[in-house]
């Protein structure tokens, strides 16, 4: 038995936030290496966050809205991907700047900041609210009788079918 098959191809938020978060891993790598060649370790906070608020969040908002669909679906999910996805490379940019010695680019990494930080606070509560016990989802089993999520049975190929025909006639 299996719980879902192919929930990627049916949760295309998560496809997208692991494919985003494929990119970020790349471009922290990359950022690594040079810094690592060259010597000049200047860019290490933007190193840091490409990695943690690129990488590691945007994958790990995909590996959740693929066990738990439900917090990928619906406007305040899409509001919270949109406030991510372009407050991060906002704040990517004038963190850039602002270690490059750009002062004017302070309120714009403060502002990008507050939405990406919202969008963490966001996804915290879709989580929170989304997935458990007391989450939308469960209430709904809960108020239909089931107690589990529903699985799929799915015929093993290597194994006979479990009729009483033999598979020879």
């Amino acid at each position: 038995m299996i719980v879902e098959e192919n929930v990627m191809k049916d949760n295309p938020r998560a496809r997208i936030w692991l494919r985003l978060a494929a990119l970020y891993f790349a471009a922290g790598v990359l950022l690594g290496v040079m810094m690592g060649a060259s010597g000049d370790h200047s860019l290490f906070p933007l190193h840091a966050h490409i990695n943690l608020l690129g990488w590691v969040s945007m994958a790990l908002f995909g590996l959740t809205a693929t066990a738990y669909p439900s917090v990928a679906a619906g406007r305040i999910a899409g509001a919270q991907f949109w406030m991510h996805n372009i407050g991060v490379p906002v704040m990517f940019g004038a963190l850039l700047l602002k270690l490059r010695g750009v002062e004017a680019a302070e309120p714009v990494l403060g502002i990008a900041s507050i939405v990406v930080g919202s969008s963490v606070l966001l996804f915290a509560w879709l989580v929170i609210t989304r997935i458990g016990e007391d989450s939308r989802d469960a209430r709904a089993h809960r108020s239909t009788g089931l107690t589990r999520p529903v699985v799929h049975p799915q015929m093993d190929s290597c194994k006979a079918p479990s009729s009483s025909a033999s598979p020879t006639g």
